[in-house]
């Protein structure tokens, strides 16, 4: 079959889905994007289109945005697109049934983890939470359960000593890509098959919230340097103070030397650090309430009595 003569539609919302949309209208007929709808957003609740609208419009795709894709009405609106194919990376709702039935090539997932590790709504944050060295993208043929389907194609991918959600989300975007580039006219002639998922090493995410990213003394040193990490750009480490509260955007660890009760605020070779459970949270780089981001350097010359306070 010629790719060009499949006529696809793609469903996403975020930025890391963009690559993957470009892919398969490159390849295919994309007669239609899914996405979800306008939403307000920052502190102003202006309303914001999500990357992959966007993106479509700009591309003249014609899109669709249902607040739930399960009702009769925009199940009516995407089989009149008529798909012979459907993609989906980070689209942020559950295929049902009918949706799954309904392109005769099948749903196909890019999923941000090398599946079944990291099945869920969250696989990028949660890697780096648990310090893993590899991950990657799995692209699956999409089932009732939650990243259960069978897989087609794993990529995996070594993680940086210092990544973060942000940094991984692009690396990962640009593998998905490619991954769908090399994988689809295999899987569209049957040259590969989709293999059940392995049953042991199965680990699930969920939604991050907000409140995630409140700092948590009692937590150890090297937990709360992976939730800086995973945590950027969103919710952020926040640490709370008297005058103001602090994105934490980067840090490092360094020992207790003196043993300072968790809580206690010290400083590292000129850097605001706080002292938690088992050693020093460095904050490297942070951004004041209502400031722009700078180093910590920058912060502590213009923050009194750093030093010796108790958060």
């Amino acid at each position: 079959m010629i790719l060009k003569q499949i006529h696809s539609v793609f469903m996403g919302s975020p930025e890391i889905a963009i690559p993957a949309l470009k892919v398969l209208s490159e390849l295919t007929t994309t007669v239609g994007v899914v996405t979800q709808p306008d939403r307000p957003a920052g502190r102003g609740k202006k309303i914001v289109q999500s990357a992959v609208k966007t993106f479509a419009v700009e591309a003249g795709i014609p899109v669709m945005q249902p607040v739930r894709l399960r009702t009769e009405e925009a199940f009516a609106e995407l089989s009149a697109w008529q798909p012979q194919l459907i993609v989906v990376m980070a689209y942020g709702q559950i295929l049902r049934t009918p949706v799954l039935n309904l392109p005769q090539y099948g749903c196909l997932n890019l999923h941000a983890s090398l599946l079944p590790r990291w099945r869920g709504a969250s696989p990028i944050q949660a890697a780096i939470l648990a310090g893993d060295d590899i991950s990657g993208v799995s692209l699956m043929k999409m089932d009732v359960g939650m990243d259960t389907g069978p897989v087609y194609a794993m990529e995996p991918l070594n993680l940086a000593a210092d990544e973060t959600s942000a940094s991984l989300s692009q690396k990962m975007a640009a593998l998905a890509a490619e991954l769908l580039h090399q994988s689809l006219q295999k899987i569209i002639d049957g040259r590969i098959q989709a293999v059940a998922q392995s049953e042991e090493g199965v680990t699930y995410t969920s939604l991050i919230k907000k409140e995630d990213g409140l700092l948590d003394i009692t937590q150890s040193v090297a937990t709360l340097e992976r939730q800086v990490r995973a945590y950027n750009p969103w919710p952020t480490v926040q640490l709370n103070l008297p005058e103001t509260s602090l994105k934490i955007l980067m840090s490092s660890t360094a020992d207790n030397s003196t043993q300072l009760v968790p809580g206690s605020l010290t400083c590292v070779e000129g850097y605001p650090a706080i002292a938690v459970q088992d050693g020093l949270l460095v904050l490297k780089e942070v951004q004041p309430a209502g400031k722009k981001p700078m180093s910590g350097k920058a912060f502590l010359s213009g923050y009194r009595n750093w030093e010796g306070m108790v958060a």
